[in-house]
């Protein structure tokens, strides 16, 4: 990664763990949060549907959708008697391709992430 200079960083760069930016990027840091957003990113899901394809119960899907939804990622449409989830800003399909690209394919790097617990963060 080549180094940020000052006229790169934005103006309300995040300087504490308060900030907009730390905020948002802990909406996708739960790894249960982040299957659900990738997994709306391909089509709407119901909440039976997400158990399904996650193997999580239900009681966990809804409060991840509940966040998703009060963060406004993700919104709720009722379809019949179904209500299914879908994702509001489809930049975050960029954002997580962005992601992807950083991610190291070495699994030996990947393990060194097991390193950052929640001390670290």
């Amino acid at each position: 990664m080549g180094k940020v200079s000052e006229a790169e960083t934005p103006a309300t760069a995040p300087g504490t763990e308060h900030s907009p930016y730390a905020r948002f990027f802990r909406i996708l840091g739960d790894p249960t949060r982040l299957a659900i957003v990738q997994l709306l990113l391909t089509r709407p899901y119901s909440v039976t549907e997400l158990v399904k394809e996650l193997g999580v119960s239900q009681s966990r899907v809804s409060n991840h959708l509940a966040c998703l939804r009060w963060c406004h990622v993700a919104a709720a449409e009722r379809r019949g008697r179904r209500v299914v989830y879908t994702i509001t800003d489809s930049r975050l399909r960029r954002l997580l391709d962005l992601a992807s690209e950083l991610v190291p394919d070495d699994p030996e790097q990947s393990e060194d992430y097991r390193r950052i617990g929640p001390d670290w963060i």
